[in-house]
């Protein structure tokens, strides 16, 4: 059987053509994660822990205490009748969110508990939700928003929550009320942590 000679020129675009293939293999085949028991561990998970207590402008007097254990559980919470979010959202998280505040002019004590439900994080900051699910002072089902500012000890530690001096909206006669907050919204850090702190563990946003 006769074979048909390339001509030079031929066979070195051939040669570029084949090795330009076999490294866009390659490419991909990189890309795509490796599945099964050979895959790479995953990344250790963001989260925002400890406890601290806060100094706030508007009752400087006042005990306030925020003591927070949250961990991200990426697409962990699906909602089946939403395509988009079958599997759930990168943000999904657990965990829990107690405050105590303790009021300085009466002595009153007045704590909250809440279930985390979403959380993301941007180097040494967090923003997380938690739905309150005992209380005395704050209403069971809502959801509160909650931001830290890690310093990694080069100054205080800071807090924000979606309450007080923030989150006000207008009802349909134009009389202020309590706005809704969503998954993982949180005003920025504006209360500095005069006693204790948290650290916050910075992961990327996963992909599905």
């Amino acid at each position: 059987m006769s074979r048909t000679r390339l001509h030079p020129r031929v066979r070195v675009r051939t040669a570029i053509a084949a090795a330009a293939a076999a490294l866009a293999v390659t490419t991909v085949t990189a890309a795509v994660p490796a599945q099964g028991a050979d895959a790479a561990p995953h990344a250790r998970p963001a989260s925002v822990s400890g406890s601290g207590r806060i100094l706030f402008d508007y009752a400087p007097d006042d005990e306030i205490r925020f003591t927070i254990d949250a961990r991200a559980v990426p697409f962990s919470r699906p909602f089946p009748d939403v395509p988009a979010l079958a599997h759930g959202l990168p943000t999904d998280a657990r965990g829990t969110v107690t405050i105590s505040h303790r009021v300085a002019a009466t002595g009153q004590v007045g704590h909250a508990e809440a279930a985390v439900d979403c959380l993301v994080t941007g180097g040494p900051v967090a923003t997380l939700t938690a739905i309150v699910t005992r209380s005395d002072v704050r209403p069971v089902g809502e959801r509160i928003g909650l931001s830290v500012y890690d310093s990694h000890g080069k100054g205080k530690d800071r807090l924000g929550f979606s309450w007080g001096v923030v989150n006000t909206d207008l009802d349909s006669e134009g009389r202020p009320r309590p706005g809704i907050t969503g998954t993982c919204m949180a005003p920025a850090p504006f209360n500095p942590v005069v006693e204790g702190g948290y650290h916050v563990h910075h992961t990327e946003l996963p992909t599905p």
